[in-house]
């Protein structure tokens, strides 16, 4: 059964909550005043492991960025 309620209006424009609470984030970001802005655009960087696993063991993990290198 379809329902006809209303859609968020991220997801009709075929973004995920996640992207579209990424480019708000960025948004307020970038309009702070310094030396704010600086500290918050800083902490915006997120790092991360990924471990493959082979045999049942993790094999040595990748440090990854979502920041462009």
């Amino acid at each position: 059964m379809a329902s006809n309620a209303a859609v968020p209006f991220w997801r009709s424009a075929g973004m995920t909550y996640i992207t579209y609470s990424n480019i708000c984030a960025s948004l307020v970001r970038n309009c702070l005043k310094e030396p704010h802005k600086t500290e918050a655009i800083s902490r915006e960087k997120v790092h991360f492991a990924v471990s493959k696993w082979a045999d049942g063991k993790p094999e040595k993990p990748t440090i990854r960025t979502d920041q462009p290198e």
